[in-house]
């Protein structure tokens, strides 16, 4: 598949702030089966320094600062991108066998499992949802096949509603609720996979916005959406899945950054100097396109 995408952002400032620090993580990473084609990132208006770089995590984030007073910001995004898909593999490690090859890895570069086997800043761990997932995951279970069922648990038992949660709650207060937003059920899954000893990470990214024909709309397809990524082993490496949508990430799914959960890929965030309230607005449009 091939798509068009473009992700404008406006961020206001009210009466103006005196300095303002952003840092933007929209463009894609490398990853497999996904091949950036062109990317542009362009800032209205133009900041006093720039820095593009790459990390900590599985994600690049342009680094931005604003003098001399600002009142607004215009981000636009804009990319094109083919994405091909691996074969989703017949088989993998159990449960069990994932630990193992998880706590013996000796990397430490950002795809190793090490940085995903335990709490961070938002996705905390939490017993109770250790336990709830705890039928599902039992040691002698392929990993892949036990992620999927928990993937469709997690769809089946949550409600999606986007006015029950923000970019701040805690996975146990969604989990508690039984509702939220395509981050939340990531969060979930992502406490439960780790709570099992299993490396688990949190992916945001695109979705097609219309879908073949015959097939439901994809939720979350206006706006940037999130889903988790489970570690297979060093052979299989990490394979996403959509709890929102109960599928595996395949070629509807574009993959922008991974990490530890929201915290570390947020699209953008920064500090400003100034008495001014932020107000931030956003348009979407994922749009596929004829192959050239």
């Amino acid at each position: 598949m091939m798509y068009k995408i473009r992700h404008d952002t406006k961020l206001s400032y009210g009466t103006g702030v005196a300095t303002a620090r952003l840092n933007i993580r929209l463009k894609p990473v490398e990853w497999p089966g996904q091949r950036l084609i062109d990317h542009s990132l362009d800032v209205t208006p133009p900041p006093a320094e720039r820095r593009d770089g790459y990390g900590p995590y599985v994600v690049n984030t342009t680094s931005l600062l604003f003098r001399d007073g600002v009142k607004e910001v215009s981000v636009n995004n804009a990319m094109k991108i083919e994405v091909a898909p691996p074969p989703i593999p017949n088989t993998s490690p159990t449960i069990a066998e994932t630990r193992d090859a998880a706590l013996t890895s000796r990397g430490l570069d950002p795809l190793s499992p090490a940085p995903y086997l335990y709490g961070s800043r938002i996705a905390v761990p939490e017993s109770r949802i250790a336990d709830w997932a705890a039928p599902l995951l039992s040691p002698d279970r392929p990993v892949l096949e036990a992620a999927q069922a928990l993937c469709t648990q997690i769809h089946e038992d949550f409600k999606y509603d986007s006015t029950a949660t923000d970019s701040q709650t805690a996975p146990a207060e969604a989990f508690e609720d039984k509702s939220g937003v395509c981050q939340d059920f990531a969060h979930v899954m992502i406490v439960a996979l780790r709570g099992h000893g299993i490396p688990a990470s949190y992916i945001s990214g695109y979705l097609r916005t219309l879908p073949p024909p015959g097939m439901d709309k994809l939720v979350g397809a206006d706006a940037m959406h999130a889903w988790a990524a489970v570690w297979c082993g060093p052979d299989l490496g990490w394979i996403g899945l959509d709890p929102t949508n109960d599928c595996l990430a395949r070629e509807s799914h574009v993959v922008v950054a991974m990490g530890r959960d929201y915290a570390d890929v947020a699209p953008i965030d920064g500090v400003f100097t100034g008495a001014a309230f932020q107000k931030m607005s956003f348009a979407v449009d994922v749009a596929e396109i004829d192959e050239e």
